[in-house]
């Protein structure tokens, strides 16, 4: 129950039930740290599809790692889903110091990470006792909030100087709001300052869902808003670009309510990102073929305001 919902309560979604949250799992890696996870899964239930969830590059000191991201989290969860959270090396709380090569973004350890804990997902299971066995190691979506969606564009396939990242483990993706062109559609200063932005999207074909805010203006460019659409325009495997209105970066609270990510609180916005994402992986990785049509559908009558689908013509 969520007395701070009005027109998202018009997207239907399925009910809440238990979960159960292991933290921290910690996975070893060659020649550093060991990389530390949160799991919350479902606590009953077999075969579950796996979401792998990578943070962004905020202000806060905590949201950026395993820790943040609750509203989005727990709601994928109690529906159905296993989300993998890593404390990527860019972490302010616990990732690699500021003195170490890559930093401070450490952009390529950042996928390595990801790539590490489908390397491991057994080991994750053995950490996680009341989940083991009950994780379907063939449903695995990645999803990625602002730079995190850097960090999972290439892992769908995204190339950067010619070098492929992908991973054929990963057969889905949501993209919260993820960076655009690089290069010349960015600013002198931040195009020198993130070389490493500069992406083509053209061989990303891993079915994908991109997720923007209308009031999204990035500092990186010029362009305002749309900048944050361009893997939608430009990526073969995305296949619907979800605009919510009335909200920028944050997407109404993803990242933690009341948190500095969160440059507008908007339970309604955060309500009809939750219902709608979920209802993606839904039809996506959980075989309710009807659950995203019938989302798209309720955003054509009283919950119009919350947000617009653009489908990609086939």
């Amino acid at each position: 129950m969520n007395n701070l919902i009005d027109l998202a309560k018009h997207i239907a979604t399925s009910e809440a039930s238990l979960t159960v949250a292991y933290t921290p799992i910690r996975l070893p890696m060659t020649g550093r740290q060991p990389l530390e996870l949160r799991l919350t899964a479902p606590a009953t239930g077999s075969n579950l599809p796996i979401v792998l969830l990578s943070h962004g590059f905020g202000p806060s000191n905590y949201i950026p790692s395993k820790d943040g991201y609750a509203p989005l989290v727990q709601f994928w969860a109690e529906r159905g889903f296993a989300v993998i959270q890593p404390t990527h090396a860019s972490s302010r709380v616990g990732g690699f110091t500021a003195g170490e090569p890559g930093a401070p973004f450490f952009w390529r350890e950042r996928v390595e990470e990801l790539r590490t804990i489908l390397d491991q997902l057994p080991e994750v299971e053995r950490q996680a006792p009341s989940v083991a066995g009950r994780l379907d190691h063939s449903r695995i979506c990645a999803a990625g909030h602002s730079f995190g969606g850097h960090t999972v564009g290439l892992l769908l396939g995204a190339q950067l100087n010619g070098e492929d990242f992908s991973d054929p483990r990963i057969s889905a993706g949501i993209l919260l709001t993820a960076p655009g062109r690089g290069g010349k559609d960015m600013t002198e200063e931040n195009a020198a300052r993130f070389p490493f932005f500069d992406v083509d999207f053209s061989t990303l074909t891993t079915r994908s869902l991109v997720v923007c805010g209308h009031m999204d203006d990035p500092h990186f460019t010029t362009r305002g808003p749309d900048w944050h659409a361009d893997a939608f325009h430009d990526a073969p495997g995305a296949e619907a670009l979800l605009m919510l209105h009335g909200v920028g970066h944050g997407l109404g609270g993803i990242a933690g309510l009341d948190a500095k990510e969160t440059e507008i609180e908007a339970p309604d916005a955060l309500e009809a990102t939750r219902r709608l994402t979920l209802a993606w992986l839904q039809t996506v990785l959980g075989g309710d073929e009807g659950a995203w049509p019938s989302a798209c559908l309720s955003l054509e009558g009283k919950a119009r305001p919350l947000a617009d689908v653009t489908l990609r013509r086939r």
